[in-house]
This record gives C-alpha cells, sequence and structure tokens, in this order.
C-alpha cells in the first residue's frame, strides 16, 4: 500500500458520516478531473478508468441517500445522480469534454453545499452519532441567534 492509499484509508475510518460524503465528493471531482486530462491527452483506456470510478462514486453517493428521512431532497439528489451518470458515460462514448466539464462543475457545486453543511454543523452535530447532544439547539433553529 502506498501512502496516498494509507492515507485515505486512515480519512475514511475516523470519518463522520458527513466526513465520508465530503470524501466521496472529493474523490468524484477528481477522477472527473483525471478523465478530461486523459480525454485531452488521447488516452483512451485511462479516461475510461476514471469514467467508470466517478460513475461509481456517484453511484455510491446515490445508494446512501435515505429517502424516508430526506423526502423532497433525497428524490432530487437521486434524479441529479442519475443524470450525472448519464452526462459521464455520454462523454465517454463520445469522447466529449463539454458533458465531464459539466458533471465536474455540478459535483463541485454539491461538493461546496456539503462541505458547508459539515462545517456549519459540526459544533452542533455529534458526528460520530449523527445526533445532537442533549439540551443543545443550533443556532439555525434559533434563528441563528444564540443564548
Amino acid at each position: 500500500m502506498n501512502w496516498k492509499s494509507a492515507y485515505l484509508e486512515s480519512r475514511i475510518l475516523s470519518a463522520s458520516p458527513l466526513d465520508l460524503v465530503n470524501i466521496l465528493y472529493e474523490h468524484a471531482i477528481l477522477e472527473v478531473e483525471e478523465a478530461r486530462r486523459h480525454l485531452a491527452g488521447g488516452n483512451v483506456a485511462a479516461r475510461s478508468r476514471s469514467i467508470s470510478k466517478a460513475i461509481a462514486i456517484i453511484g455510491e453517493l446515490q445508494s446512501s441517500l435515505d429517502h424516508d428521512a430526506g423526502g423532497e431532497i433525497a428524490a432530487n439528489l437521486t434524479r441529479l445522480y442519475h443524470y450525472m451518470r448519464q452526462r459521464l458515460t455520454t462523454g465517454n462514448v463520445q469522447q466529449s469534454d463539454a458533458p465531464l466539464a459539466e458533471v465536474g462543475a455540478l459535483l463541485e457545486s454539491l461538493g461546496e453545499a456539503w462541505r458547508t453543511i459539515n462545517t456549519v454543523s459540526s459544533p452542533w452535530l455529534n458526528s460520530t452519532v449523527g445526533h445532537m447532544p442533549v439540551g443543545e439547539v443550533p443556532p439555525s433553529a434559533m434563528g441563528g441567534w444564540t443564548v
């Protein structure tokens, strides 16, 4: 195992659920960037590998959605993840950068949203078990006011 793999494994094993989502977005973005680089360089096999990895990561994000708790947001994310996987496949088959760039931009936007959620919620969310400590109320529930 090289140092990058060891580092990633350590991050994953010590990550909270929100951190895991952020790691998935981070690596999906990296794979799309790699696919675009390989497309520009004419490396078909490497491009296809990177696109396959990005599709698999997006599939993991989709399969981790809780449709009961997530409701409409989970349904919308499901549709968006499906669309992104289709666009990645289109980019691979057509050897076109535009669909890859589109998915990269979507992943960047979603990744930024998840990083914001992680940053905003971390003081009030017990990230190892996914619940707030008893007696604490996040600022969003108090209109931004703290006591």
